[in-house]
């Protein structure tokens, strides 16, 4: 017999009410009244919540939808700052002037540090985006000019707009179609159904580095994309694992360019990737550096100190014969479909876009020993290879890693890019452009709320900011219901819910046929 609590969590799915629910207790500051309020915890992936990641995946859709066939130019206007957000400003101003006079005088700047931090993330909160010290910090300089291996690009005039042309038919009927784009990475060996021919030739080492910097040709092809085409270009794109375990890019385009000149952008767009040597270990097994407080890491023979990231840098790049550590490209296989406002292939291309938005990117379930195997092999590469400048895999480079602090060991990087639920790529699974749709995705999420509250012929009254004051519940509150009683009470909220919905559309229904007989 079925367990009732799994029987009421299966129901609870049903109803797309949220399993995880987040308790917190809110104040009611006009009237002193306290109250537990159940919060959807918000989930992306089903393996969390299948509900709050089917609800993120129909607010993506939408989004999607809003923007890509957009027939008028976006208007992006900043709000005016607020007496709060000046007042942040002006505060961490003098806590840089503190600061600029600690270094000065030579003094430890940690403490500060960590109030300039919590500062900085108190100024985000409270609605300001960015970083005040944005572009701030020293960049070293690399040649611009393009390898001689890439094929040249040509070049328009930037025009100041974000849509595409516009086309007229012979019967004056206007088109503005757009594109779908799908970028994969170069083979590595010859593959049947998802796994290798020959898994000792296959580069798994050259894959595991193209899934870490994945996102940078992503950037590139975009920056590409734009001087070709003459105008801002604005995109919503989706990173999708293969079979292979390799990510590919889903891109949804405004406006259009010819298929030739999309494959030429995708040949020629690569990323260097300028780190220190990183093909042959200095230290393995348990022959690692080891942590000096107030030293850092020396090697366990000599004690000799290791450089750090900034020195290995600075040796790097006075070494003119220098190649970088590695260059990421496209693959030649580039499929470029030209869709149409309002037609099944637009619909078929947005639910495309978002069919793996609810899945990790490791949600590989092998089914023979071949599988098994190529799976263990990849993530045993990318267990060695460094992830980012502060990555614990460059002590066994010879490289203490940027930042460095004890405790740190090669292969054991807390990173996400190391983990199986990420395969290499720790990016964004959803890439959209500012001027996309013209609205955020929280006001794509208000625009639902605001049909359903209308079609239930509620008021959508913003609430007073400052009338409420919401704090976390603690573990063990005995004013807090068990999990399972919480959902019967969503679940039933939900039914009448719906069951308010069905009824106002049948009224809707007979008015419509009511109205349909009198005009006949």
């Amino acid at each position: 017999m079925p367990r009732a609590r799994d029987v009421a969590r299966e129901v609870a799915e049903q109803h797309d009410v949220c399993i995880r629910p987040i308790a917190l207790q809110r104040l009611d500051t006009h009237t002193g009244h306290r109250e537990i309020i159940d919060v959807p915890c918000g989930a992306t992936l089903d393996a969390a919540c299948p509900p709050c990641a089917k609800r993120n995946r129909q607010l993506r859709m939408a989004q999607c939808r809003g923007g890509w066939h957009l027939d008028h130019e976006p208007t992006i206007t900043p709000d005016e700052p607020n007496d709060e957000q000046r007042w942040l400003i002006e505060f961490r101003a003098d806590m840089q002037a503190k600061r600029d006079q600690t270094v000065q005088a030579g003094q430890d700047t940690t403490d500060l540090d960590a109030i300039i931090t919590g500062l900085d993330e108190e100024i985000n909160t409270a609605g300001i985006r960015g970083n005040v010290l944005a572009g701030a910090g020293g960049k070293r300089n690399r040649s611009t000019r393009r390898r001689q291996d890439a094929p040249d690009l040509p070049q328009r005039k930037m025009a100041n707009t974000t849509l595409g042309r516009t086309f007229t038919s012979s019967d004056g009927k206007s088109y503005r179609p757009s594109l779908f784009v799908t970028l994969t990475l170069p083979s590595y060996g010859k593959i049947r159904d998802g796994v290798p021919l020959d898994p000792d030739t296959y580069d798994y080492v050259r894959a595991a580095r193209d899934a870490l910097h994945f996102s940078k040709p992503v950037d590139r092809f975009v920056q590409n994309l734009r001087r070709v085409a003459g105008y801002d270009v604005q995109y919503f794109a989706t990173v999708e694992p293969q079979r292979r375990f390799a990510p590919h890019l889903h891109m949804a385009i405004r406006g259009t360019l010819p298929r030739a000149e999309i494959k030429q952008i995708a040949a020629a767009t690569y990323h260097q990737v300028w780190w220190p040597p990183a093909d042959r270990a200095v230290y393995e097994g348990d022959h690692l550096p080891v942590w000096d407080n107030g030293v850092g890491y020396l090697d366990p023979d000599t004690g000799e100190v290791l450089p750090t990231w900034d020195e290995a840098l600075d040796h790097f790049d006075a070494d003119e014969s220098a190649q970088p550590l590695h260059v990421v490209r496209f693959g030649a296989q580039v499929d470029v479909k030209g869709v149409l406002a309002g037609t099944p292939d637009a619909d078929q291309c947005i639910r495309y876009l978002s069919k793996y938005l609810t899945k990790s990117l490791g949600d590989w379930n092998p089914h023979n020993r071949a599988q098994r195997q190529h799976a263990e092999r990849m993530l045993e590469a990318l267990q060695l290879e460094p992830c980012s400048p502060t990555c614990a895999n460059w002590l066994r480079y010879g490289i203490q890693p940027k930042g460095a602090k004890s405790g740190m060991v090669p292969g054991r990087c807390r990173g996400k890019a190391h983990k199986p639920d990420h395969l290499g790529y720790a990016g964004r699974r959803v890439l959209v452009s500012r001027k996309w749709s013209n609205k955020t995705l929280a006001e794509h999420k208000q625009d639902r709320r605001t049909w359903v509250l209308e079609a239930l012929g509620q008021t959508d009254e913003p609430p007073d900011p400052h009338r409420y004051v919401w704090k976390p519940v603690p573990a063990g509150d005995a004013n807090v219901p068990p999990l399972a009683v919480r959902l019967l009470r969503a679940v039933a909220e939900r039914q009448r819910w719906r069951a308010h919905m069905a009824l106002l559309q049948a009224q809707a229904q007979g008015q419509d046929h009511s109205a349909t007989g009198e005009a006949a």
